[in-house]
């Protein structure tokens, strides 16, 4: 036989392997196939019978809800702090003795201050014959009124307590 047709059954030979091959790897190609198709409805429809899109559908909705439960509660939430920082919530009393002659510490400072200091600082002088009391306007841990030392003292500490 010639070297030609040696050549020509080679050709024929590895055409008949390649064919082969390619008809193997069709088949595993369709097996896989058909495996992707009946997972793909098994990822559909879950236990419960219940498809993927509808499940979707009624988590949307429960999130649009969540998100409009929210507004309405970020909404009252800003009132109540708005609320909150104007009202009185910082308060420090210190008592002491105004005068030498009286025998226990009856005289006062007392401050009610809110989330930026302002408020009221109340003083009391007590002596043996009378009491007195002061109230001086605070705002912003400042009086326009001059302060004793004792009420200098009560504000600084109601402002050292913590903001929201």
């Amino acid at each position: 036989m010639p070297l030609h047709w040696w050549g020509i059954c080679a050709l024929a030979l590895l055409l008949v392997i390649a064919f082969i091959i390619n008809i193997l790897f069709y088949r595993r190609l369709n097996r896989r196939m058909k495996l992707f198709e009946s997972s793909s409805i098994t990822l559909q429809t879950f236990m419960s019978g219940h498809q993927l899109d509808t499940l979707l559908q009624e988590n949307i909705q429960k999130l649009i809800d969540q998100e409009q439960e929210i507004n309405r509660i970020d909404t009252r939430l800003s009132k109540a702090e708005i609320k909150l920082r104007a009202s009185v919530d910082r308060a420090e009393l210190i008592r002491f003795r105004a005068f030498e002659n009286v025998g226990s510490d009856l005289s006062f400072a007392f401050a009610l201050l809110n989330q930026e200091g302002s408020g009221v600082v109340l003083s009391s002088i007590h002596n043996r014959e009378e009491a007195r009391v002061y109230a001086k306007p605070v705002k912003e841990g400042i009086s326009t009124y001059s302060l004793t030392g004792e009420e200098k003292e009560v504000i600084d500490r109601a402002m050292l307590g913590q903001k929201i």
